[in-house]
């Protein structure tokens, strides 16, 4: 990490508050925490925004999963991948489709709803604009609130993506590199 983390010892007062809250919510304060710690203002309300995200948004579990595997790709964020691809399976993503998005291929969802989010996703976060077509798709499955929501979790998602690469934030040893192209924190020719 680009970063010293600071020990417990050295936080001053609103640091461990916010450390307490996060790791109280989330098991411990690791990964990004501890890099959006050294601006406690901001950790606390990134982290209150990451939670809605991540378990309260009105789009169900798997597409807040696929949400965040998107915008990890979008901005090459392993540590994002690696500790969500398994949840995102898990919950009801297709492995070949969590596949496709690693390799920038166009995934096939066994639902006409996924496919609508992936596609409304996907056209927001690589073309910056969403075709009419794509976006009636989605507010037809999803409603306006599914749709903000959406939004909301992709811009969250992918700021957490900038955080980790701008810092380096440690990448988790036991893991395979997810992406053919990414290796470290730096571009290389697919292999």
């Amino acid at each position: 990490m680009r970063l010293p983390v600071i020990a417990p010892e050295e936080m001053d007062e609103r640091q461990r508050e916010i450390g307490d809250r996060i790791a109280g919510r989330r098991g411990a304060v690791r990964g990004p925490y501890r890099v959006w710690l050294r601006s406690p203002e901001l950790c606390e309300l990134v982290e209150a925004l990451g939670a809605y995200c991540r378990f309260e948004s009105s789009l169900p579990l798997r597409l807040r999963e696929l949400s965040l595997l998107m915008a990890a790709r979008h901005r090459d964020a392993q540590y994002s991948w690696n500790a969500h691809v398994d949840k995102a399976v898990e919950s009801g993503i297709p492995r070949a489709a969590v596949e496709a998005i690693a390799e920038r291929r166009e995934p096939e969802f066994g639902s006409a709803a996924d496919a609508a989010y992936y596609r409304f996703c996907h056209e927001l976060l690589e073309d910056h604009f969403v075709a009419e077509e794509t976006f009636q798709a989605a507010l037809e499955h999803f409603g306006p609130q599914g749709l903000v929501d959406a939004v909301g979790a992709l811009g969250n998602f992918t700021m957490l993506g900038m955080l980790l690469n701008a810092f380096e934030v440690d990448l988790q040893p036991d893991r395979t590199p997810p992406f053919p192209d990414v290796r470290g924190y730096g571009r290389v020719e697919p292999v």
